[in-house]
Parts: structure tokens; sequence; C-alpha cells
């Protein structure tokens, strides 16, 4: 039976937080479909939603009608802020803490998930500028400003954009093999030598 990694949109996501690691997750469920996993997304109407620089994109499913997750990947960005303020979308993600046995985010993502009390005494990270705010959300957490990713167990948070596809790459680790990582960072020709 086929797994299910769920991207969330919604409006004024960062692109790259979401696209980055849909990247990764397309090109190793879509090569190797023997893993047994599939990458999908939502939204919570399932309608047309514009990125914080103005990329459209069409989820594949609402709140209501996607398939049963086994990880959710919340991407960040400032669309994230209205969402520590939306109580019926908190309360989402509480319902999905219940039901989904790993939550990841990526930058300001585990805002939100702070803010809905999810990461309560546990090892954190976010984009660089945002640390400050996610401390103040949540002071029992422990922030980790310099981790690309932080893993705990049930909970993966990645810092700002581009992490996102580090710790998508640390996912298919723990869903399959460090081997099938390795194939699929070279099939993406993820090498990151910057210029500057």
């Amino acid at each position: 039976m086929t797994k299910t990694i769920g991207i969330l949109l919604f409006d004024d996501f960062e692109e790259l937080d979401a696209v980055g690691p849909w990247e990764v997750l397309a090109y190793w469920t879509r090569t190797n479909p023997e893993d047994g996993w599939a990458v999908t997304t939502l939204s919570r109407d399932g309608t047309l939603v514009t990125a914080a620089k103005g990329l459209q994109l069409q989820p594949a499913h609402s709140y209501s009608d996607a398939p049963p997750l086994d990880v959710l990947i919340y991407p960040g960005g400032i669309g994230t802020r209205p969402h520590l303020k939306d109580e019926a979308q908190l309360e989402w993600v509480r319902r999905q803490r219940e039901t989904v046995p790993l939550l990841t985010s990526v930058c300001t993502g585990s805002l939100v998930y702070a803010q809905a009390g999810l990461l309560k005494g546990r090892p954190a990270t976010t984009h660089w500028a945002a640390l400050e705010l996610l401390q103040q959300l949540d002071p029992t957490l422990e922030p980790k400003p310099d981790a690309r990713y932080v893993d705990d167990g049930d909970m993966i948070t990645a810092a700002g954009v581009s992490a996102g596809i580090d710790m998508a790459l640390h996912l298919i680790v723990r869903l399959k093999d460090a081997d099938r990582a390795r194939e699929v960072k070279r099939g993406i020709q993820y090498d990151p030598q910057p210029p500057v």
C-alpha cells in the first residue's frame, strides 16, 4: 500500500520551501515507485494559490479530500503569519499531529507548529531571521540556529528556503535509505557549490 507525503500550499508561501522538497520527493517517488511512496499537494479548499513571488500552483487536494498522510510538509513564507492568528488553521494542524506520523516544516512553517503548541520542549529551527519570533511563540523550545534541519523523531524542522532540499533528502534516508537518497541527489544534480 502506497504511503503519502503531503506538501501544504497556501497564499504567500515561499516558493522554494515547497517546490524544493517537491522536486526531491517527486523525483524519488516517480523514479522508484517500488519504494511505496507518493507525494502530493493540498490546501485548505483545493483552489489555486499564489506564492510569495507570484508563482501560481493548483493543489491536487483540499483538506477534505486529501488522502491520509504519512508525512506533512509545512512550508514557510510571509503567508504563515496569518496562520498564527487563524484558530481554525491551528486546530487543523493539531489534528494532523494526532493522525500524521511525521510532521515536517521548512523555514517559517515551524512558527505555525510552535503556535499550535507542537514544539514544546523540543529542539527546532527556522529561517535565521525568524528565530527570535520562534522562541517568542514558545519559550520552552530549544532553538538550533546553525542547523540546516533538526530531526526530533516525529517532528523535523528545517531552516530557511533552500534548507528544504536538504530536509527532503534526509526524509528519503529515513523513509528508505542513504543509498536511495544519494541516487536522488545525483539524479537532480544537487551539489551546492555557490559562486560567492
